[in-house]
């Protein structure tokens, strides 16, 4: 966490306003719009949804693998009717050496209104916009930001009662998550989902706890805002905590870190023993993917607690409000008539917690 964060704001001079960089951009009363915007979207008629942005064009680009923010974000846009196209490092000109600049101005010359983008280098999501003036989402960069992540993830805890009757509606405000404790547990040096919720939830009024040991949690992590802190006993951490966020050991980006990973499985894993015994009601959460028997157990992943599979789910209508808010969809936001010409999507959820 200790490499420079640039901070992105709406009205950042040459950066499209429909641009979603950093949860840090966002004031609270723009995430409220958002998870309403979600629940409309959700809940419209199939046709009607399909006409939200008919005929517009998105690219997804992508630098690094993925599952499902790739395809969430591709379900997302058909389901409003726009047209995607996806270029990844593999099988585009990028593997010929082209920069990320040149492919974005060559997007933006075939007709690309909106770019999705994934890379793997901090702040290249920010540069994309600037060198476009296209609205960029960033679906991660480096071990930046996840912005839709984080509020996907938001909606997965309100979905469970966390902020009463209104937050489960998106009608959040600076109090909605007071008195909550949101513990994310492991990765944390690398994970750009860490960030952006400790950047989020405060502004709710959630307390975030990051908790790991010294080689992927430093201790200036605490400095990323207020209402953030640092816990390096796991159990200490479970005890207060009301949601449990566990992240995957990045193998990929421990280049010269020592981690003994049977003395992280002993201090940090969440099996099912340790969730009874000190969460026994938290609810628990993971971005993904998971590494079963790792990070976590597979009795936690797919126990009555976990909403690990809601939090996907949840990505669909977050990601089809983080593109109708970029290109200005068509009668979104606003009150209308009941919808009739077929049913709406139902929501998938376990319900709120007790």
């Amino acid at each position: 966490m200790t490499e420079r964060v640039a901070t992105t704001n709406r009205a950042t001079t040459g950066i499209h306003e429909g641009c979603l960089i950093s949860a840090a951009q966002l004031d609270v009363a723009e995430v409220s719009r958002i998870l309403s915007l979600a629940n409309e979207l959700e809940s419209m008629g199939f046709k009607k949804r399909a006409k939200v942005l008919e005929g517009r064009r998105a690219a997804l680009l992508f630098y690094e693998s993925s599952t499902r923010t790739r395809t969430s974000f591709e379900l997302a846009a058909k389901q409003l009717g726009a047209t995607t196209t996806l270029v990844s490092d593999k099988s585009s000109s990028i593997e010929k050496g082209e920069s990320l600049k040149d492919t974005g101005l060559t997007l933006r010359a075939l007709g690309a209104e909106c770019i999705i983008l994934r890379h793997p280098s901090s702040g290249a999501a920010e540069m994309l916009a600037r060198f476009t003036g296209l609205p960029v989402l960033n679906a991660g960069d480096g071990w930046h930001e996840h912005p839709t992540q984080s509020l996907l993830d938001l909606r997965t805890m309100l979905s469970h009662g966390l902020g009463g009757e209104l937050g489960a509606a998106g009608q959040v405000d600076s109090r909605t998550l007071a008195g909550k404790t949101i513990a994310i547990v492991g990765d944390i040096l690398h994970s750009r989902v860490a960030r952006s919720n400790a950047l989020l939830l405060p502004k709710l009024g959630a307390r975030v706890v990051l908790c790991g040991p010294v080689p992927l949690l430093p201790d200036a992590a605490e400095e990323i805002g207020p209402g953030v802190s640092v816990e390096r006993d796991f159990i200490a951490t479970l005890q207060q905590s009301d949601v449990v966020m566990m992240l995957r050991i990045q193998k990929e980006r421990l280049a010269g870190l020592e981690l003994d990973l049977a003395e992280y499985i002993a201090g940090y894993q969440l099996d099912e023993e340790r969730l009874k015994k000190y969460a026994p009601k938290a609810l628990v959460l993971h971005p993904g993917p998971i590494i079963r028997g790792l990070e976590l157990t597979a009795e936690v992943a797919d126990g009555p607690q976990s909403a690990i599979e809601e939090q996907v789910h949840n990505g669909v209508a977050i990601r089809m409000a983080a593109l109708a808010r970029a290109l200005g969809g068509k009668k979104v936001g606003k009150k209308k008539k009941k919808d009739d010409d077929s049913k709406p999507v139902e929501k998938k959820g376990k319900g709120e917690r007790k």
